[in-house]
């Protein structure tokens, strides 16, 4: 494999990893929040309506932001039934063929999420509840964790066609 591909990989990995390890920590903040919002009903009567919203948009940077680093550990959930029983090579044949559509997935999924982060800027997108929270931040992370997996996928792609031609990248 050419150097330029394998520091890309070395890259992304690096990079994925840091955001991944940093989005782990989000379900922290999530947690005070609802913890927040029980006690303040269970105890004072007062309802918060802001609570449901904002631990659903760090639920989501959440996921969003830490997809890239569970595709990197290969800890997402797959079901197979024949795939576990292939060599090493042959998973990465078929990893490679597979990441295709998840690359062509990702990239319109890519193109959607820019063009609904620039709408949610240019006009001051807001959620439609009593609270009303602007939406530009969450779809700016959707359109960034969208991005790291489109990465990711790259870097995948890579490290499989290094296997199948015998010279893994370590």
């Amino acid at each position: 494999m050419p150097e330029a591909l394998k520091s890309y990989v070395r890259y992304v990995d690096a990079l994925n990893h840091r955001v991944g390890r940093v989005a782990m920590y989000l379900i922290f903040p999530m947690a005070g929040i609802l913890l927040y919002a029980t006690i303040s009903r269970a105890v004072f009567g007062i309802p918060v309506n802001w609570v449901l919203e904002t631990s659903q948009f760090i639920l989501s940077a959440y996921y969003l932001l830490g997809g890239a680093y569970s595709m990197q550990l290969d800890s997402h959930v797959r079901m197979d039934l024949f795939y576990g029983r292939l060599s090493p090579r042959n998973k990465a044949v078929t990893d490679a063929f597979t990441i295709l559509f998840v690359l062509f997935y990702l990239g319109v999924l890519l193109l959607g999420g820019i063009s609904s982060t620039n709408y949610a800027i240019t006009f001051g997108q807001k959620n439609y509840s009593a609270w009303a929270p602007p939406l530009w931040p969450i779809k700016i992370f959707m359109t960034a964790g969208i991005f790291l997996m489109l990465l990711q996928s790259i870097s995948s792609l890579i490290k499989d066609i290094a296997i199948v031609r015998g010279k893994p990248i370590a």
